[in-house]
Protein backbone atom coordinates (compact mmCIF):
# COMPACT_ATOMS: atom_id res chain seq x y z
CA UNK A 1 0.00 0.00 0.00
CA UNK A 2 2.85 2.37 0.97
CA UNK A 3 4.60 1.80 -2.55
CA UNK A 4 0.93 2.69 -4.08
CA UNK A 5 0.89 6.06 -1.92
CA UNK A 6 4.64 6.74 -2.97
CA UNK A 7 3.61 6.31 -6.74
CA UNK A 8 0.59 8.05 -7.08
CA UNK A 9 2.20 10.40 -4.88
CA UNK A 10 5.39 11.13 -7.74
CA UNK A 11 2.53 11.47 -10.63
CA UNK A 12 0.96 14.67 -8.98
CA UNK A 13 4.15 15.98 -6.93
CA UNK A 14 7.66 17.16 -7.72
CA UNK A 15 10.70 14.92 -6.55
CA UNK A 16 11.15 17.55 -4.08
CA UNK A 17 7.95 17.98 -2.83
CA UNK A 18 7.60 17.07 1.07
CA UNK A 19 4.77 15.01 0.47
CA UNK A 20 6.65 12.60 -1.91
CA UNK A 21 9.78 12.80 1.01
CA UNK A 22 7.11 11.59 3.39
CA UNK A 23 5.69 9.20 1.56
CA UNK A 24 9.14 7.58 0.99
CA UNK A 25 10.10 7.67 4.58
CA UNK A 26 7.14 6.23 5.23
CA UNK A 27 8.15 3.41 3.25
CA UNK A 28 11.59 2.72 4.27
CA UNK A 29 9.81 2.42 8.17
CA UNK A 30 8.06 -0.22 6.52
CA UNK A 31 11.12 -2.13 4.59
CA UNK A 32 12.81 -1.63 8.30
CA UNK A 33 9.88 -3.41 10.09
CA UNK A 34 10.22 -6.32 7.94
CA UNK A 35 14.04 -6.35 7.95
CA UNK A 36 14.17 -5.51 4.08
CA UNK A 37 17.33 -3.40 5.23
CA UNK A 38 18.77 -3.06 1.40
CA UNK A 39 15.76 -1.06 -0.21
CA UNK A 40 15.66 0.90 2.96
CA UNK A 41 19.02 1.89 2.15
CA UNK A 42 18.31 2.90 -1.34
CA UNK A 43 15.16 4.67 -0.07
CA UNK A 44 16.94 6.96 2.34
CA UNK A 45 20.13 7.73 0.34
CA UNK A 46 17.43 9.44 -2.22
CA UNK A 47 15.70 11.02 0.27
CA UNK A 48 18.70 11.82 1.72
CA UNK A 49 20.15 13.75 -0.87
CA UNK A 50 17.10 14.95 -2.16
CA UNK A 51 16.72 17.07 1.36
CA UNK A 52 19.96 18.41 1.64
CA UNK A 53 19.45 19.77 -1.79
CA UNK A 54 16.35 21.55 -1.27
CA UNK A 55 16.96 22.24 2.77
CA UNK A 56 21.07 22.22 3.26
CA UNK A 57 22.44 19.47 5.17
CA UNK A 58 22.23 21.55 8.11
CA UNK A 59 18.70 21.27 8.40
CA UNK A 60 17.03 19.25 11.17
CA UNK A 61 14.78 16.80 8.95
CA UNK A 62 18.23 16.29 6.61
CA UNK A 63 19.91 15.49 9.66
CA UNK A 64 17.49 13.19 10.77
CA UNK A 65 17.15 11.04 7.27
CA UNK A 66 20.98 11.24 7.93
CA UNK A 67 20.74 9.66 11.06
CA UNK A 68 18.28 6.77 9.72
CA UNK A 69 20.40 6.22 7.28
CA UNK A 70 23.20 5.07 9.88
CA UNK A 71 20.64 2.76 11.58
CA UNK A 72 20.07 1.02 8.11
CA UNK A 73 23.69 0.38 7.33
CA UNK A 74 24.68 -0.62 10.91
CA UNK A 75 21.84 -2.78 10.62
CA UNK A 76 23.22 -4.41 7.73
CA UNK A 77 26.91 -4.44 8.95
CA UNK A 78 28.02 -1.71 7.58
CA UNK A 79 30.07 -0.10 9.64
CA UNK A 80 32.95 2.02 7.61
CA UNK A 81 29.26 3.54 5.96
CA UNK A 82 27.60 3.87 9.26
CA UNK A 83 30.65 5.24 11.48
CA UNK A 84 31.49 8.14 8.41
CA UNK A 85 27.99 9.55 8.10
CA UNK A 86 27.84 9.48 11.52
CA UNK A 87 30.68 11.39 11.79
CA UNK A 88 29.20 13.77 9.40
CA UNK A 89 26.16 13.97 11.37
CA UNK A 90 28.16 14.52 14.59
CA UNK A 91 30.26 17.53 12.55
CA UNK A 92 27.23 18.92 11.58
CA UNK A 93 25.43 18.81 14.82
CA UNK A 94 28.58 20.51 16.31
CA UNK A 95 27.74 23.51 14.45
CA UNK A 96 24.45 24.20 15.12
CA UNK A 97 23.83 22.75 17.97
CA UNK A 98 25.43 23.48 21.28
CA UNK A 99 28.40 21.04 23.00
CA UNK A 100 26.06 19.73 25.68
CA UNK A 101 22.63 19.11 23.36
CA UNK A 102 21.44 15.89 24.38
CA UNK A 103 21.19 14.91 20.05
CA UNK A 104 24.84 15.24 19.87
CA UNK A 105 25.43 13.52 23.07
CA UNK A 106 23.61 10.52 21.84
CA UNK A 107 25.69 10.83 18.20
CA UNK A 108 28.89 11.17 20.27
CA UNK A 109 27.69 7.84 22.14
CA UNK A 110 26.56 5.99 18.91
CA UNK A 111 29.70 6.51 17.71
CA UNK A 112 31.34 5.15 20.38
CA UNK A 113 29.80 2.04 20.28
CA UNK A 114 30.62 1.77 16.76
CA UNK A 115 34.39 1.85 17.83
Amino acid sequence: MRVLVMEITKQVCSEEHSDLLKSMVNLVVTYWDHGQWKEAEELFVLVMETMKQVLSKEYPDSLTSMANLVLTYWNQGQWKEAEELEVLVMETKKQVLCKEHPDLLTIMANLAVMY
